[in-house]
């Protein structure tokens, strides 16, 4: 909740986020399924001696899906 609900009303600049290379095949969402869809800008990207990326994001609007047709007050 404590992610989610920032991201959903607009309140967030920057998200960061650290990728281990494991796969784990259960636990919590951190997205919600039912969400809303957010388009974010990669403005950094490093990896550490072992292996985990650190990527730092920054919202950049409402996404864009091929072959949907453009909004009006686009």
């Amino acid at each position: 909740m404590l992610v989610r609900w920032p991201l959903a009303h607009g309140l967030v600049d920057r998200v960061t986020l650290l990728v281990y290379p494991v796969v784990v095949g259960q636990g919590v969402r951190l997205f919600p399924q039912d969400g809303p869809d957010l388009r974010l800008a990669l403005v950094r990207s490093t990896t550490t001696p072992g292996g985990v990326t650190v990527q730092t994001y920054e919202p950049a609007g409402r996404p864009e899906y091929a072959g949907a047709a453009p909004r009006p007050d686009a």
